[in-house]
C-alpha cells in the first residue's frame, strides 16, 4: 500500500503566497506552486515530502 502524501495545510512549512500564478508555498524547500507543494516533490523526488512538520496546536482549555 503506497505511502500516504502529507497534507501541506497541517504543515509549519506550509505558507499562502498570495501569486495568483503561484498560490501555494513551501518555505523548507523555498518554493512556490500551482498545486500543492507535496505532489511537487512526489513527482520530482519519486517520494512523499520528508520534511514534513505538523504545525502546532493550540491547548485546550
Amino acid at each position: 500500500m503506497p505511502t500516504p502524501l502529507p497534507n501541506c495545510r497541517d504543515c509549519l512549512h506550509y505558507y499562502i503566497t498570495h501569486d495568483v500564478s503561484l498560490p501555494y508555498g513551501c518555505r523548507a524547500m523555498d518554493f512556490k506552486s500551482r498545486r500543492m507543494p507535496a505532489l511537487d516533490v512526489l513527482e520530482v523526488s519519486g517520494e512523499p515530502c520528508h520534511i514534513f512538520r505538523p504545525k502546532p496546536r493550540p491547548r485546550p482549555g
